[in-house]
């Protein structure tokens, strides 16, 4: 997928311009036609395609709270911007960091803006991070952008914190049950089966399965594991794909278990995002357009990509937002409220504040519920191997 800047006009003369991500310039095309608009250009984003197809790892949104969080303090507390970038690239361990902070500090030394040697290292930094110090520039209030910045990543680093350790724990617990179940099947239930063999009883049909699974993982356990490392590669190069992506961010959406917990975390980081973005004077088209690229579901990106075009055309924004699905209905409202209100940023922080704890309860919540369901399943595989290795002791025991 590439993003795409284009020009459009409508059939009273007006034009507007966006950008759209597709696959190619003839999606662009049907797009603005299909808005009842005239394309008048249609180019491709080389920052944006370049900036996203190269994005480094192992850098996250806990750094840059601690990096956003220490500028903050040292330029609060009147310490030069280049005597605090030396600072911060002596203590940074992080390679990828490091190195772009080494060429942010020399870029600034030589008389660039903070905000201009962050984009040329758009593969490390956030777009949100860049535009947010750029309006901190403009605005004077750089100290109070970065707080801002802080206060953001820190929310967003506790988020991905809980997915992580949401995501460890059935793990875990999947893994063991996976494990005891091929010990079962590799190393006790051989030890029945020529007692089974020469015993002469007829052998039920579930000791019969269970016979020919141990003796297939014993003899092809190979096969097995090869398989299982094909199947998840498989998976991986899938969910890589734009297809992929979007169908298995599609299905976070719509799993029953887990669908109420992914939208409040739609919620909460569109809401903290755009009222960050707001209370530091981004235009509203513009921080948008940046939701888009950092909101992490593609599903969510494309009903969002739609909003921003129905603003460009003059709508307000509660409107395109009630007819997403997959935002909680008090989203909408309240974005209302703050519109008409005036104070749209500051609804919206409010609102983000709500979904945290919403969230934190319903990863509590999740999690208790999926112990006891892991656990059953494990009582059923193994006591299934139980029962079918019980059963023939039984009919021996009849016989004799």
């Amino acid at each position: 997928m590439v993003k795409y800047r284009y020009k459009a006009a409508l059939a009273d003369g007006s034009t507007y311009t966006g950008t759209y991500i597709a696959a190619s310039k003839d999606d662009v095309v049907k797009m603005i036609r299909a808005n009842k608009g005239y394309p008048i250009m249609v180019q491709e984003d080389d920052v944006f395609t370049s900036a996203r197809g190269s994005r480094q790892w192992g850098v996250g949104a806990k750094d840059f709270a601690i990096l956003s969080r220490q500028l903050y303090a040292m330029l609060y507390a009147g310490v030069p911007i280049i005597q605090s970038l030396n600072i911060l690239r002596m203590q940074v361990r992080k390679k990828p960091l490091k190195a772009a902070l080494d060429q942010i500090y020399e870029d600034v030394q030589k008389g660039q803006l903070l905000s201009e040697a962050m984009k040329r290292q758009r593969t490390v930094f956030p777009e949100l991070m860049v535009n947010m110090i750029e309006a901190g520039e403009l605005s004077g209030a750089m100290d109070a952008t970065l707080e801002r910045l802080s206060y953001h990543y820190e929310r967003e680093a506790k988020i991905s914190g809980k997915v992580k350790s949401a995501m460890v724990y059935p793990a875990i617990l999947s893994t063991v049950a996976v494990a005891v179940v091929v010990f079962l099947l590799t190393f006790v239930m051989p030890t029945f089966i020529g007692m089974f063999e020469g015993s002469g009883v007829p052998l039920p049909l579930p000791t019969r399965i269970l016979m020919a699974i141990s003796a297939s993982l014993q003899q092809y356990w190979y096969v097995y594991l090869l398989g299982t490392v094909a199947l998840i590669l498989l998976l991986v190069q899938y969910v890589r794909t734009p297809a992929g992506r979007r169908r298995y961010d599609g299905l976070k959406l719509t799993i029953p278990v887990v669908k109420d917990l992914n939208e409040k975390i739609v919620a909460t980081r569109f809401s903290r995002t755009l009222s960050t973005m707001l209370q530091s004077g981004i235009p509203l088209i513009q921080s948008l357009e940046n939701i888009e690229r950092i909101i992490g579901n593609k599903v969510v990106a494309e009903g969002i990509q739609q909003v921003r075009e129905e603003v460009q055309r003059g709508s307000d924004l509660a409107g395109p937002i009630s007819r997403l699905k997959f935002f909680p209905p008090m989203v909408p409202s309240m974005v209302h409220v703050g519109e008409e209100s005036g104070m749209l940023d500051d609804i919206l922080k409010k609102t983000a504040e709500f979904f945290d704890e919403e969230v934190e309860r319903d990863f509590e919540r999740v999690l208790a519920l999926f112990e006891p369901i892991m656990i059953v399943v494990m009582g059923l595989a193994i006591g299934f191997i139980v029962i079918s290795m019980a059963l023939p002791m039984f009919d021996m025991i009849n016989t004799v």
